[in-house]
């Protein structure tokens, strides 16, 4: 049995759920009293960990999780990070105001971005969703297929895309929606992206590597988009988690849909109680090596376990504080 490790952002801090060798789970909070608004983990080393703070730029963790030490950028407002699935030692940084950095030693050094600031109409990019209401960088995608191929998606603003390692970007990619809030490449098949937000339809998708863009509505009861993935192995099986708006999907008493897209049909209403949820899917993760798993973590603190593509649910057997945004899973050999 491989061991699991969740790590959520809580709003203040990280929370973490580990299971143990006899199964069972163990909760701690490693990180409390700071914003962590992103969690990003080392594709080929399980315990190296990054996580974006809000005015302490990076942290790094060595151990799966229990400890972490500043990795660059203080005093930035880190809202996204991305771990190149080519060369680990080589992560991206998105911030607010809307920069890009990026880091090739792991964290040691970081440089930033300066195309990202020539972006076609970026002039005015805003964002209501926080104080001073500047436009930020919320999701970074990586092309598994390229490793100079990015993906940008700004609250509110653009989804962008760069085919030179991020030294020049264009404008916004037709199709998609300014107003990101989840964007991601397909783990293995990079001609597949997918997004999930708050502007048309609350989903989109891209099968020419995010070059060319397709609203995809048709079945969704709402279209405010907060979160997506993708099946490992099946990329046309995504999933995406839909409300009416911003205040039905963060506040206590949220309005929350869950929905599995499959093969071109229409969206297929799935999940563990009846529609809507009385608490949203903020974060959705695939396992990367089994088809059909699907994790649900809820904002108030829940994570719902699949391993049928959403037909059938159970919860995980522990509750972290409530989830603001962010989740990873750890999956660590026997």
């Amino acid at each position: 049995m491989n061991k699991k490790i969740f790590l959520s952002t809580t709003g203040n801090g990280i929370a973490r759920a580990m299971q143990t060798d006899n199964g069972d789970w163990q909760r701690d909070e490693p990180i409390q009293g700071q914003q962590i608004n992103c969690l990003a983990a080392d594709p080929y080393n399980a315990w190296v960990l990054y996580a974006g703070s809000q005015g302490e730029g990076v942290y790094r963790s060595d151990d799966g999780g229990g400890t972490w030490a500043p990795a660059g950028l203080a005093g930035e407002f880190v809202k996204s990070l991305a771990v190149s699935p080519h060369d680990a030692d080589t992560i991206y940084a998105g911030t607010r105001p809307a920069h890009m950095h990026v880091s090739h030693d792991g964290g040691k050094s970081w440089e930033e971005l300066p195309g990202f600031q020539r972006i076609p109409g970026r002039w005015w990019w805003f964002s209501p969703a926080e104080s001073p209401f500047q436009a930020y960088v919320q999701s970074i995608g990586i092309s598994p297929d390229d490793p100079d191929v990015l993906l940008a998606g700004i609250e509110f603003g653009a989804v962008v895309r760069s085919k030179d390692g991020g030294q020049t970007w264009s404008g916004h990619r037709k199709g998609s929606l300014r107003d990101n809030h989840s964007l991601t490449f397909h783990q293995t098949k990079g001609d597949w992206a997918y997004q999930a937000g708050g502007s048309g339809g609350g989903a989109s998708f891209s099968q020419d590597g995010g070059m060319t863009w397709h609203k995809y509505k048709s079945g969704l009861a709402k279209n405010y988009g907060v979160s997506c993935a993708a099946d490992s192995q099946k990329p046309e099986v995504w999933y995406v988690s839909v409300a009416p708006g911003p205040g039905k999907a963060y506040g206590i008493e949220a309005e929350a849909y869950l929905y599995r897209a499959s093969g071109g049909a229409e969206w297929q209403p799935i999940g563990w109680e009846t529609h809507p949820l009385s608490s949203m899917p903020i974060a959705l993760l695939t396992s990367p090596t089994e088809s059909g798993q699907l994790y649900a973590g809820l904002t108030n603190g829940e994570v719902w376990h699949s391993s049928d593509y959403g037909e059938t649910w159970q919860k995980m057997p522990f509750t972290l504080p409530p989830i603001r945004r962010s989740m990873i899973l750890i999956e660590l050999a026997s």
